[in-house]
C-alpha cells in the first residue's frame, strides 16, 4: 500500500497523464499496476519518456495505450534502456515507422534487455544468411519471439535449416515462429493428425516448407476443413498437402461459399474437372466473383445465392445437375 503525506506530487502526476491524452480509464489501470508511479517526479521522470516516444512518430492516441499495457516503460531508464532499445530495433529495422509497429504490438520490445535476447538472436539469423527483409519481417510480425532465449532460439533456427528453408527468405523466419510456437510434442501430434488422413511424414513436411503457419492451426479446425474438402467436396487429401495455405482460410466465410460455386459449375461442366485448390480458393473476392459468379450467372441465376450461403452445400450436391457445359476456364 502506498502512504502518501503530500497529496500534491500524485496529483501533479495524475494531470501529467491527462495532459498528455490519458483518459480516466487508462489512468485507473496504469496507477492500480503500478501505484509507486503517483510517487514519480512527473516533470524529469515521467514527462520525458512520453516526450520520446513523440518526437519518434508515436502518436497521441497511441502513447496512451502503449503505456497502459506496458506501464513498466515508465520504470526503465530512459537513457540507459528505452533510448538503447529504439536505437537497436532502428538499426535492425531501418525504418522508424516498423520500430513504432513493434512497440504497438510487443510489451516485451521495449521493456526486455535486448543484449542478452534479441541481439545475440539477430545476429545469428544474420550469421545463417538470413536477409534484411526477412529479419525485418520477423521482428515486426513476431516480436515477441525475437525475445525469447538464444539457447532456444539457436535449436529452433537449426531444426528450421535442416529441414531445407532458405535463410534468406521470409518463409524461414515464419518456420521459425513456427517451431518456437509449439512444443514437441504438439508438432508431432499435428503429424498424427495429417496421417489420419492419408497424409505421410514426407507430405507433411512438404506442406511445412510451403506454409508453416498451418501447423498452428488447432486439431478442430483442421479436422472440419479436411473432413470437408475430403468427405463433401471429395479432394484427395493430397490436394490440400499440395495448397497447405487453405487450412488457413475461414471454412465458413470462404472455403464452403466457394466450394458450392464450383460445385455446381462441375455439375454442368462449365469448369475443368481438375481445377487446383488454389485456383478458386486463393485469389480475393472480387476476382473470384468475377471469374465464377457473375461470368456464368446466365447459365446458372442461383449462383450468387449458392455463394451467399442461401444454400447448404448438401443441398448444393443434391440440386446440381450435370448437363452439357458449354466453356471452360
Amino acid at each position: 500500500m502506498i502512504h502518501l503525506e503530500n497529496p500534491e506530487g500524485p496529483d501533479s502526476v495524475l494531470n501529467l497523464f491527462k495532459e498528455n491524452g490519458f483518459d480516466d480509464t487508462q489512468i485507473t489501470k496504469i496507477v492500480r499496476a503500478r501505484p509507486h508511479l503517483l510517487l514519480s517526479d512527473p516533470e524529469n521522470t515521467l514527462l520525458p519518456k512520453i516526450e520520446f516516444f513523440r518526437s519518434k512518430g508515436v502518436s497521441s492516441s497511441d502513447i496512451p495505450r502503449i503505456i497502459t499495457t506496458s506501464p513498466d516503460l515508465l520504470n526503465r531508464s530512459l537513457e540507459n534502456h528505452i533510448i538503447p532499445c529504439y536505437d537497436f530495433l532502428k538499426s535492425v529495422l531501418v525504418v522508424n515507422k516498423k520500430v513504432i509497429t513493434t512497440l504497438k504490438r510487443s510489451r516485451w520490445s521495449f521493456l526486455n534487455n535486448i543484449t542478452k535476447t534479441m541481439v545475440p538472436n539477430i545476429e545469428l539469423l544474420r550469421e545463417v544468411g538470413a536477409s534484411q527483409i526477412a529479419i525485418s519481417f520477423f521482428v515486426t510480425t513476431y516480436p515477441d519471439f525475437a525475445f525469447i532465449k538464444p539457447t532456444k532460439f539457436v535449436k529452433a533456427v537449426q531444426e528450421v535449416k535442416e529441414m531445407g528453408f532458405n535463410p534468406s527468405k521470409v518463409v524461414f523466419m515464419e518456420a521459425i515462429r513456427v517451431v518456437l510456437f509449439l512444443t514437441k510434442p504438439t508438432w508431432e501430434y499435428k503429424f498424427e493428425i495429417f496421417k489420419r488422413w492419408g497424409w505421410s511424414k514426407e507430405d507433411n513436411l512438404s506442406a511445412f516448407k510451403k506454409q508453416p503457419k498451418f501447423m498452428t492451426n488447432s486439431e478442430e479446425k483442421i479436422t472440419k476443413v479436411m473432413n470437408f474438402l475430403v468427405n463433401n467436396f471429395g479432394r484427395p487429401s493430397t490436394d490440400i498437402a499440395k495448397t497447405p495455405v487453405v487450412l488457413n482460410l475461414s471454412l465458413e466465410k470462404r472455403i464452403i461459399p466457394r466450394c458450392s460455386v464450383v460445385q455446381i459449375l462441375l455439375a454442368k461442366d462449365l469448369v475443368k474437372n481438375d481445377l487446383s485448390l488454389s485456383t478458386f480458393l486463393l485469389p480475393n473476392e472480387k476476382w473470384f466473383l468475377e471469374r465464377f459468379v457473375i461470368k456464368f450467372q446466365d447459365a446458372v441465376p442461383q449462383l450468387l445465392s449458392v455463394y451467399q450461403n442461401k444454400m447448404d452445400f448438401i443441398d448444393v450436391k443434391f440440386q446440381s445437375e450435370k448437363v452439357g457445359g458449354t466453356e471452360l476456364l
